[in-house]
């Protein structure tokens, strides 16, 4: 689980137009919330938020205004939709010890039985409990040999110590499906019948 250290300054400014200025000067806005305690509204800097952001479910030290330092997880991230660059983030307050509820990728290792089998993933991240300071970054899964009508249950996987579940365990996470030789369709048939007339 990775850590990173981010300097934020609280906003007093909102709405649209304050964005605007924020997104202009390459910065991000955001609201750290949680605990119970009011919304803090943040500006945050734009580049090294968009590097922490690739690892999923990152650990987020805040230093806000040199004063206080909090821990957070992003709980929604807003992009533009064209552009890709970030234009909100919603931060969850979290404290070392304390169980948050997160989504881990599924990464899967190893080759299916021969013949052309598909594997499809029901589940692309699966919900577990962890400690909020040793959140896994993905789990991996062996789909060696699986052949088609095979599937792997949530239970199935070895999560880390101290990750549980927070999924039914018999929710299908993978699946292997049988390759299908594509047949000719009505249309094409009736297409030739008719130029054969």
């Amino acid at each position: 689980m990775s850590e990173v250290k981010l300097a934020a300054s609280t906003r007093s400014e909102f709405g649209k137009g304050a964005a605007r200025r924020i997104r202009r000067d390459a910065k991000v806005p955001g609201v750290l919330y949680g605990h119970g305690s009011d919304p803090l509204h943040l500006t945050l800097p734009g580049h090294e938020l968009l590097l922490a952001l690739r690892t999923p479910n990152v650990l987020i030290s805040l230093d806000i205004d040199g004063k206080t330092s909090e821990l957070a997880i992003p709980k929604s991230v807003q992009r533009d939709p064209i552009k890709g660059f970030l234009e909100h983030v919603d931060l969850l307050l979290v404290k070392k010890g304390e169980k948050v509820n997160v989504e881990i990728p599924v990464h899967t290792e190893g080759e299916l039985a021969a013949g052309g089998n598909l594997l499809e993933h029901v589940l692309n991240a699966l919900p577990v409990e962890a400690e909020a300071t040793h959140i896994p970054e993905s789990v991996t899964v062996s789909v060696e040999g699986l052949v088609a009508g095979a599937s792997v249950l949530a239970k199935d996987i070895t999560l880390p110590k101290g990750t549980t579940l927070a999924v039914d365990g018999d929710a299908v996470v993978l699946q292997v499906l049988a390759a299908q030789a594509e047949e000719p369709s009505e249309e094409s048939a009736e297409g030739d019948e008719a130029a054969e007339a």
